[in-house]
């Protein structure tokens, strides 16, 4: 996928571009930077704010520290991207008119960004749901009492590899359908 950088920005692509991040960060470089002056088109904001609106917008799974966000200001203002201007001892950011210039030409890579996050963020809800969780726990609990904690045969094995990839083709097919296993032991 092209990238268009800004004409100051003397980097390397992204390698956001690429589906897992090897780092572990949850943003690849410049990533940041992107999320936050898309925030800020919806409206100025202050740093303390933009923090928060982050890590609302990625289900708590990503924060940037003080240490990490207020350079990136300081990089954006620097770029011409943002404005800041005082107000009550606080300074309010502003996304200036090359900012969102540079935010449309980023488009594309803004889009990979959000699917990304939408992409953690989705599980992260579905986990929190109570049945959901009482499954996923029962799952791991019947995995570690049969698998971990007993020897198994070949057979065995192939058995229980066998129900979960069902299991996991019949979730993926249908969403909502169970194996036909379980489906007969239910009433």
């Amino acid at each position: 996928m092209a990238r268009h950088h800004h004409p100051a920005e003397n980097t390397t692509p992204s390698p956001s571009a690429a589906p897992h991040h090897r780092s572990g960060r949850f943003f690849g470089h410049g990533d940041l930077r992107l999320v936050v002056l898309d925030i800020l088109s919806q409206g100025p904001g202050h740093g303390y704010e933009l923090i928060k609106a982050i890590e609302s917008l990625t289900c708590g799974y990503y924060a940037p520290s003080p240490g990490v966000m207020y350079p990136t200001l300081d990089f954006l203002n620097t770029q011409g991207l943002i404005s800041t201007e005082e107000e009550n001892g606080r300074k309010k950011i502003t996304i200036t008119a090359a900012g969102l210039r540079w935010l449309q030409a980023e488009q594309p890579h803004l889009n990979n960004i959000k699917a990304r996050i939408q992409a953690k963020t989705v599980g992260h809800e579905l986990r929190r749901h109570p049945e959901m969780k009482r499954a996923l726990e029962n799952l791991k609990a019947t995995l570690n009492n049969r698998v971990n904690q007993q020897p198994l045969s070949d057979s065995e094995l192939m058995r229980v590899v066998a129900i979960l990839d069902d299991a996991a083709q019949a979730i993926a097919l249908t969403g909502v359908t169970a194996p036909a296993e379980t489906a007969k032991r239910q009433p």
